[in-house]
């Protein structure tokens, strides 16, 4: 039996899916197996998995993808004793991204761990400037409410066995799950040695419709909070601050003007997703 199962969901990441299976199948650690499953690839990503993995492979129509359910049965699929989340564009960037990983699961008061992300080299530099915010030493990030990202990650299998994904939320599963164990009194560690390659510059639609679902399922996990100041005006003004500062420091300035449409969609997105969820309630508690 192994000791870790790598589970890898994809959707269309040819561009990327080859890089992450090479630097997996080249770690230092090499007790895992890898758990593929893609949600109905049209562009060869599902041929490729079976070319790499001639283990655990499978597929689910796009329309079936809710991230509880698909993951619980990724897991119950798995049989390691330890389980790696790692999405199929995360590129580990060394050889021992995931002996770091696990490291921390030593301890039985962890219940996860989390790795680093860096920005590909064609990021925005607002997306460069927030992974160093989120990520980085993690100095940042460990002053905040909450933090913690599933797609480079690690947790025991008895445990997320034990305490499953909730299969309602549509966002942020990973945040709701984290969080939840926290109030438990377990530990959630942050690995910056751990560290994958993951960026992703969205459209304004996308970056719209992202976080107004992440601001919905804030709601769902946290309480709502849709007060116009405290979650939309302040935010925002504290944001732009840092991304104008960010930008003149780093001489983007003529990224100035689509900084603050960014920041704008964003932060409205947030807002109104966690009002939308107050007046409409669709998870189940």
């Amino acid at each position: 039996m192994p000791k870790v199962s790598i589970i890898m969901r994809s959707i269309n990441d040819m561009e990327f899916i080859e890089a992450t299976f090479q630097g997996i199948l080249e770690q230092n650690f090499q007790d895992f197996e890898i758990v593929n499953v893609d949600s109905g690839s049209t562009d060869g990503t599902y041929e490729l998995i079976q070319k790499y993995n001639k283990g655990t492979v499978y597929q689910i129509r796009p329309e079936e993808y809710v991230p509880g359910p698909v993951l619980n049965t990724a897991i119950s699929r798995a049989k390691g004793e330890l389980i790696v989340f790692n999405n199929s564009d995360c590129i580990p960037q060394n050889q021992d991204w995931l002996g770091n990983l696990i490291a921390p699961l030593s301890d039985s008061g962890v219940a996860a761990s989390f790795g680093r992300q860096i920005p590909r080299s064609d990021s925005h530099p607002l997306v460069v400037k927030d992974y160093e915010r989120a990520f980085g030493d993690g100095s940042i990030s460990s002053q905040w409410h909450h933090f913690f990202s599933l797609a480079t990650s690690a947790v025991p299998k008895d445990l997320i066995t034990k305490y499953p994904f909730d299969l309602e939320v549509q966002y942020s599963e990973d945040i709701e799950w984290s969080y939840r164990m926290k109030k438990k009194g377990y530990e959630i560690e942050y690995v910056p040695d751990a560290i994958v390659e993951h960026s992703h510059n969205y459209t304004m639609p996308q970056v719209y419709k992202r976080f107004y679902e992440e601001g919905r399922a804030e709601a769902f996990i946290y309480g709502p909070d849709f007060k116009l100041f405290s979650k939309f005006l302040r935010p925002l003004g504290m944001e732009i601050l840092r991304d104008i500062f960010y930008l003149v420091k780093t001489g983007n300035y003529d990224q100035i003007p689509y900084g603050l449409q960014y920041r704008a969609v964003q932060k409205y997105a947030t807002y109104k997703g966690n009002k939308d969820f107050f007046n409409g309630n669709t998870y189940q508690n």
